[in-house]
């Protein structure tokens, strides 16, 4: 074994391409666009390494072109997630003992293999099976999960440097510890970075994964974890399991050996999982630490100071980018009266500008929403805003699934501070404004500090400097992540860790040295050079 003391590389988040006319990235990702398009994959469970077709399919198709079959996944049932929660805890004790800076290599690799070799199929698959434009996609599959593995073995070493003092004579060390168990990662459709960070960080922290990635984005997850591999992935430390979440889930919250969930997703799905975790803690072997990224209802707070060019662009980026499913998408603004008219008419002007369209084609702005459940409910609130006698709608409102899942940018005005739109997680491009009067400032905040059980992403607009501390305080517990004239939207590794409370999570901030802490235990060890030889105290000697 080497006995070198290892420093990691200083992480530097990623440079973005942009993709511009006539550049050779454009040229390169229109190719792979090509080449994915006429392929067909098909996708197998993962376990210990080997590959395994079960027979039991779903396609995966273009949300864009739902036409389109660009494969097909298959389920793992009740046998298969046995083998990956045993191939997991097999695995564990040679790679919880692999020196940590072997570990490091493996992440350090898959980064460099990322941003070269593999950039622009990660990132088309990114574009093709979840419907992202091309800097949608580069920001997300490529720049943030390069950037995830680079600071967080960054973060892994800043973890192990964290040591107590020692007094005379003694020696106090601590050692951080995998969890004992396996830990069990869920991934969302709609960040590919996010569905590679969540089996990877408990990962490097010396643990052993079974992952389950949402099953309208296996496609892109299954590019990730063949790149895990190429990157020198031992068997077994993560184990792809794509399967329906309550066939997985039942089968893995009754085992004694759950060690922790690394979850992001619905708050329903998370509060489900923290209840199967409570019913039966009896069974554990140790208490399963819960990390949690979950819902938000972010919002945009403007102040009569605020400027109208910057607030109109980031309602607009902040609501309609990626169709507005994002975790941290504006969904809900709050606009002074005083302010409105000039607003309203530049939000309405900029989004009828937005195109939309087959993510292929580079002048699109937006492409479809993930699959037909997700196009009925987000349709749903539009028709149910459409009828109702408390609002507007501004702009957009049509949707059509004929050829993809289309909505259109929608931009809603309401009478009704708690009106449905304001309150609850849409999932999808529409924006609901409330306007206040400019006298009522500490009303609206207040409104816009209670009015979503949600504390994730918000944003406000002013150039008053003690404004922008007033609202600042008043909105302290409403956001994990707080912008200041800024959309509420583009989180970066390493300079914004991401997350939120209250009903929007565990708060344990990916992007940051905090997230890899929780998937450590630690041990502190006291070596005594000098033991005493007798029991007495000196106050026990009588003169």
């Amino acid at each position: 074994m080497s006995n070198g003391i290892f420093t990691m590389p200083v992480p530097k988040n990623e440079p973005i391409y942009s993709y511009g006319p006539g550049s050779p990235e454009k040229i390169k990702l229109k190719a792979e666009l090509e080449y994915l398009s006429t392929e067909s994959v098909d996708i197998p469970v993962i376990i210990n390494g080997r590959e395994i077709r079960t027979g039991r399919t779903r396609e995966c198709v273009m949300p864009h072109n739902h036409h389109h079959r660009l494969g097909q996944f298959h389920l793992a049932g009740p046998k298969e997630i046995q083998s990956a929660i045993d191939a997991a805890l097999q695995a564990r004790h040679e790679w919880t003992n692999l020196p940590w800076e072997q570990r490091a290599g493996v992440f350090l690799k898959a980064a460099e293999m990322l941003t070269h070799q593999h950039r622009y199929t990660i990132n088309a698959s990114t574009m093709l099976g979840i419907s992202k434009t091309p800097y949608q996609s580069e920001v997300d599959s490529v720049c943030e999960l390069a950037d995830f593995w680079r600071f967080n073995v960054h973060y892994m070493e800043q973890i192990y440097k964290q040591q107590p003092q020692s007094a005379p004579k003694e020696w106090n060390r601590i050692e951080h510890r995998g969890l004992e168990g396996f830990i069990f990662a869920v991934t969302p459709f709609n960040f590919t970075s996010i569905a590679g960070n969540l089996p990877t960080a408990p990962a490097m922290m010396g643990n052993t994964v079974v992952w389950k990635p949402a099953s309208s984005a296996v496609y892109n997850a299954y590019f990730i974890m063949k790149l895990l591999e190429e990157a020198g992935l031992p068997p077994g430390v993560i184990n792809f399991v794509p399967g329906s979440g309550k066939t997985v889930g039942d089968q893995v919250f009754t085992h004694p050996s759950l060690a922790g969930v690394h979850f992001t997703g619905s708050t329903e799905v998370f509060q489900n999982m923290w209840k199967s975790v409570g019913n039966n803690i009896h069974r554990y072997c140790t208490y399963p630490r819960l990390v949690g990224e979950t819902g938000g209802k972010d919002f945009v707070f403007a102040h009569a100071s605020a400027h109208i060019d910057a607030l109109s662009t980031a309602l607009v980026r902040g609501a309609f980018e990626y169709q507005g499913q994002k975790c941290s998408a504006a969904s809900r603004a709050y606009i002074p009266r005083s302010l409105w008219p000039k607003v309203k008419d530049r939000i309405v002007e900029f989004t009828k500008e937005l195109k939309m369209g087959d993510v292929s084609d580079f002048t699109n702005f937006m492409g479809a929403v993930i699959h037909k459940e997700a196009y009925h409910n987000i349709k749903s609130y539009i028709d149910y805003a459409k009828n109702s006698p408390e609002a507007a709608v501004l702009v957009g409102g049509e949707c059509d699934d004929s050829v993809g899942y289309f909505i259109e940018p929608t931009i809603v005005e309401t009478t009704n501070p708690r009106f449905k739109l304001m309150e609850e997680e849409i999932f999808g491009p529409v924006l609901t404004v409330y306007v206040y009067q400019d006298k009522d400032l500490d009303h609206a905040l207040e409104l816009c500090n209670t009015t979503s059980p949600y504390g994730l992403t918000g944003a406000v607009f002013a150039q008053d400097r003690y404004v922008i501390e007033y609202m600042s305080k008043a909105l302290r517990d409403a956001a994990g992540n707080f912008y200041i004239n800024d959309k509420p939207t583009g989180a970066v590794v390493g300079q914004q860790p991401f997350g939120g409370a209250r009903a929007s999570g565990t708060n344990d901030k990916a992007g940051s040295l905090l997230n890899l802490q929780r998937w450590v235990s630690q041990r502190t060890i006291k070596e005594n050079f000098i033991p005493p030889h007798c029991f007495k105290y000196p106050h026990q000697e009588e003169s």
